[in-house]
């Protein structure tokens, strides 16, 4: 249970900043090169590496080499792990707002 907790924490913390949220939105679709991503920002290369490590810590993106290269890819199960854990509290809130609908109900 820790380790999953200590990867929990790694994942939320990196999706903290939009940044990275926005880096994992622009991978998701289709592979890009380090290169590619860090033209949507006005910020340093060098700057983009290090959100695109804090992603790949997380586990949250994958990079392999093409040649020269660098493609950067979201990984959907880390994203789904993320959902798993999410969907405890969506029955929850679910649960709660049912009850405030029928409390409503009631009182109108």
């Amino acid at each position: 249970m820790v380790e999953y907790s200590a990867q929990l924490d790694l994942i939320f913390s990196s999706l903290s900043d939009p940044t990275r949220r926005d880096i994992v939105k622009r991978v998701t679709g289709s592979e890009q090169t380090i290169g590619e991503i860090a033209e949507h920002y006005k910020m340093s290369f060098a700057a983009v590496a290090k959100h695109l490590k804090i992603l790949e810590n997380a586990k949250l993106i994958s990079k392999r080499r093409h040649g020269r290269e660098q493609l950067v890819t979201a990984e959907p199960a880390t994203l789904i792990s993320v959902e798993g854990y999410l969907a405890d509290y969506e029955k929850l809130w679910h649960q709660r707002f049912d009850a405030l609908e029928t409390l409503l109900n009631k009182r109108g």
